[in-house]
């Protein structure tokens, strides 16, 4: 920010004087402008040269064509030749000194005009009388002089173009003396002739030239009035102007805004034209505004901004737009400036008002609209370039639900003045309303750059917060567009978007995501299937399937897991992962979990009565304060015990850890059903929830039972450490999961007390749990023994596909893991590929290892090693936290 010292009397004349000081201020101001007024007239009246500047260099000329001439001939010219060399060199030389002189000194026209015919003709009579006083006394031959002649001729013709007259002039002079040594009838006679004609030439020019700075002199007046009607609307101080470089540096400023600022005009060209303004925090909106317009190199008008005037506030009121040249290339900013101190005052509240969001200070919808408008409708196509992120927060409405709207409030700003922070001066930032928030990249941004800043923004937004003592956790998911790429309109750059923001939360929240053309395919389905969802809700369309869990040390049935299925109509078995996320999002998650509840205790009211019977609770569903009413009645209606119903509840419950948690946990154990934490250390584990929780039951996520027989796991000290945990808190340990035999000895060997998995049966329906319950409730481990599968040696041409790009490869040996592929150098470990095994089967991979131009990948996966006209194997649909 300039900093300006005291401001004087002469330094401020805009600054309110009493009224006996005020008429001689008033007088030295016009005087100023009259002198102003005066030095531009004379600057457009000044005389030109007395001889043209290049005339100087005639010197030169003459001095090398007398030494060249003796150099050709091998002879000396004689002394009087000398003489006149000099003469013609020195007078040459002089028009530099003479022109300067001229220019000081006040000589009438005639004078100037003699001035310079004399010093043409000496300098020129100098060459031609050398030269020929040298060829008639017979040292130089005469083709040589005349060579000489024409050449310094032609120079001389060459350096006065511009001047007729002189030109004439210098020729008279260099033939005249020629003309005199020859002495004949002849060479008087052509000197009387070029003389005759140079006098009538002469006399056209004076009068040309005369009529010529007559028309200037009209056209001098006419300019000056233009610039003196800018010279009085600028020392007024009505307005000023201003212009800068491509750096946006001044290159002109107004004189009344360097005395404004107590500064020297010399001294502000040259600086940074944001320079002029206080940058402080009350004026950061101003500057934010302006640097954004400067760097999108966009017009505005109107721009209210607080100048830099020491010991006062004065608002000014700025113009600009960017100027181009013919190719098209950025070359700054041009605009003006008028004071605004008394409207901007006046207007401020009500323009922050209709402008500004009242609770963040962020800029509002209207002005997010506006500003984006402006960008995507610039006549200028490379400055129609931008990124649209539309930011929504996570789990605030569990904020506002538990602490109440004024934490909600206080919240909103805090995560305002992050968001601030983080996204700084690379583009401007508003709240859309409610959780809500915008922001607007300006220019062209590679996409790397783009995530690393949405990353950057979730990563700040994701930090706790302190909400009157209480520590909050939120987060953030973003949706991101780019102009033109994903649309021309601001329309439709804020629907995709949108849908963008819409895809990064179906994939799991906190993270960001690029529109692509096929969201808008994603988004039509997502509304088809949802309304399919509530078709089937209401007729009876979804069912429950029923995976045995067996007792590790009996290997008899010790209840079932109840898992969410759907056969959809036209699209067949879907799994959970389709219309969970859709049903949680839209709040059919309640009707759907209920539905569930009261199935699963109709089935336990069929089967034995050591059988029990695990339900899967949503995070929305056990924080409704009516899941005790549901599960009382279920039970009631079922006349089970209700210590046969098992409620599985993940670790996602815990993150707003409060007193309505501790009351539901209070609330299920008095109604005497059993609580199992599912999915134990793949969330925000925390051996807090062990202790405040009543847990009967840990399951054991099947990611670490998976792999935890191979080589150099860690899985297996993780499972015996849950163990050792649980039977110290008095807890069954259940392991998801179990495929194979090995692993089965492993769970069993840390002291799992429960067994899940392939290993013992797949899901059920509830005609198959009715006729495996008839036979018994004694179950059979039948699997692999081995937890890596068994490979088949092959020979196949496959295409590779990473990033865009496709490769031809060529498999050696698979198994429905994983395969060894060769065709592809150097690939680094944990890319990813995505393999056409054939025209039916593709899959994706990561690559493992890699030794020259072999490399192994494991399949996302499992594959079947028959895969000519094989098909994908369906997935087993995933339990549904219903």
């Amino acid at each position: 920010m300039l900093s300006a010292g005291p401001a004087t009397h002469a330094d401020a004349p805009d600054r309110a004087q009493p009224p006996l000081r005020a008429v001689p201020e008033e007088r030295r101001q016009r005087r100023d402008r009259r002198e102003v007024k005066r030095n531009k007239v004379a600057a457009v009246a000044k005389a030109p040269p007395i001889v043209p500047p290049p005339f100087a260099w005639m010197s030169v000329a003459i001095a090398a064509a007398f030494a060249i001439s003796g150099v050709i001939a091998l002879s000396a010219p004689p002394a009087a030749c000398i003489v006149a060399a000099l003469l013609g060199i020195g007078t040459a030389a002089l028009g530099r000194p003479v022109n300067a002189w001229g220019d000081g000194a006040a000589l009438p026209v005639p004078a100037r005009q003699g001035l310079a015919v004399a010093l043409v003709l000496l300098s020129s009579a100098g060459v031609g009388f050398g030269l020929a006083e040298w060829m008639y006394s017979g040292s130089l031959d005469w083709r040589i002089g005349v060579a000489a002649l024409v050449t310094v001729n032609i120079l001389f013709a060459a350096l006065l173009s511009d001047r007729i007259v002189l030109v004439f002039m210098s020729k008279l002079g260099c033939w005249a003396p020629v003309a005199l040594v020859d002495g004949s009838f002849y060479a008087f006679s052509g000197l009387a002739i070029a003389a005759i004609t140079s006098g009538l030439v002469a006399s056209y020019q004076l009068r040309f030239e005369r009529a010529r700075a007559e028309e200037e002199a009209a056209l001098a007046r006419v300019r000056d009035r233009a610039q003196s009607i800018l010279q009085d609307y600028e020392e007024t101080g009505q307005g000023w102007f201003w212009e800068t470089d491509r750096r946006g540096r001044l290159t002109y400023l107004s004189p009344s805004v360097a005395r404004a600022l107590g500064r020297a005009e010399d001294e502000l060209v040259g600086r940074a034209f944001s320079r002029l303004f206080d940058l402080g925090d009350e004026n950061r909106e101003g500057e934010r505004t302006l640097t954004f317009h400067l760097s999108s190199r966009s017009s505005f008008e109107g721009l209210a901004v607080k100048a830099a005037v020491p010991d006062e506030e004065r608002w000014w009121s700025i113009n600009g737009r960017p100027v181009y040249d013919g190719f098209r290339n950025f070359c700054g900013f041009r605009g003006s400036g008028t004071d605004l101190t008394e409207k901007k005052l006046s207007e401020e509240n009500a323009k922050r008002l209709a402008r500004y969001d009242s609770l963040t200070g962020l800029a509002n919808r209207f002005q997010m609209s506006q500003t984006l408008e402006k960008i995507v409708c610039s006549p200028q196509e490379r400055e129609r370039e931008c990124a649209i992120f539309l930011l929504d927060l996570d789990r605030f409405k569990h904020v506002n639900d538990t602490l109440g709207h004024p934490a909600g409030d206080a919240l909103l700003k805090q995560v305002a003045q992050r968001l601030e922070r983080a996204v700084g001066k690379q583009g401007r930032v508003g709240r859309l309303g409610g959780d809500e928030f915008q922001v607007i990249v300006p220019g062209r941004v590679e996409h790397e750059q783009l995530g690393h800043l949405a990353q950057e923004i979730i990563h700040a937004l994701s930090q706790p917060y302190s909400i009157d003592g209480q520590r909050v956790v939120i987060g953030s998911s973003i949706g991101i567009a780019v102009s033109p790429d994903h649309g021309v309109t601001s329309e439709a750059l804020i629907r995709n978007a949108d849908l963008a923001l819409y895809a990064a939360k179906d994939a799991g929240r906190g993270r960001c995501h690029f529109y692509s053309s096929d969201l808008h395919s994603a988004a039509e389905e997502r509304n088809a299937l949802e309304q399919d969802l509530r078709d089937a809700i209401a007729h009876g369309g979804l069912e429950l399937f029923y995976q045995p869990v067996v007792d590790a040390s009996s290997e008899r049935i010790a209840g079932f897991e109840a898992l969410l299925r759907w056969n959809h109509p036209r699209r067949g078995w879907l799994s959970p992962d389709k219309f969970v996320p859709i049903a949680e999002d839209t709040g059919l998650i309640a009707a759907i979990g209920e539905w569930a509840i009261r199935t699963a205790c109709s089935a336990l009211a069929e089967w034995p009565e050591e059988v029990r019977c695990a339900v899967n609770v949503s995070p929305l569903q056990f924080a409704s304060p009516q899941l005790p009413a549901i599960i009382t009645n279920a039970i009631a209606q079922a006349g089970i015990d209700p210590s046969r119903l098992e409620l599985e509840i993940t670790e996602s419950v815990f993150l707003n850890d409060d007193e309505g948690t501790e009351a539901m946990f209070a609330a299920l154990k008095r109604i005497g059903v059993r609580l199992a934490l599912d999915d134990f250390g793949t969330g925000y584990s925390s051996l807090g929830y062990l202790k405040k929780a009543p847990f009967d039951k840990i399951k054991i996520d099947q990611s670490f039972v998976r792999g935890a027989t191979r080589p150099g796991s860690r899985n297996g000290a993780i499972i015996a450490s849950i163990t050792s945990l649980a039977q110290a808190l008095g807890m069954d340990v259940t392991a998801e999961g179990v495929e194979t035999l090995d692993e089965l000895d492993l769970v069993r060997q840390h002291g799992c007390t429960h067994v899940q998995g392939y290993i013992y049966d797949k899901a059920l329906s509830s005609q198959a749990v009715e006729e495996r319950l008839a036979n018994g409730l004694a179950m059979e481990a039948v699997g692999p023994r081995a937890a890596r599968a068994p490979r088949k040696t092959m020979l196949r041409k496959v295409v590779l596909e990473h990033a865009g790009q496709h490769y031809a490869g060529t498999v050696r040996n698979a198994s429905t893991e994983g395969a060894m592929v060769e065709g592809l150098w150097n690939v680094p470990v944990g890319t990813r590929f995505r393999i056409a095994l054939s025209d039916t089967l593709t899959v994706d991979a990561t690559s493992r290892w890699c030794i020259d131009n072999r490399m192994g990948v494991q399949f996302d996966r499992p594959i079947p090693l028959d895969i000519d006209g094989a098909r994908p194997p369906a997935e087993e649909p995933r339990k549904a936290r219903a």
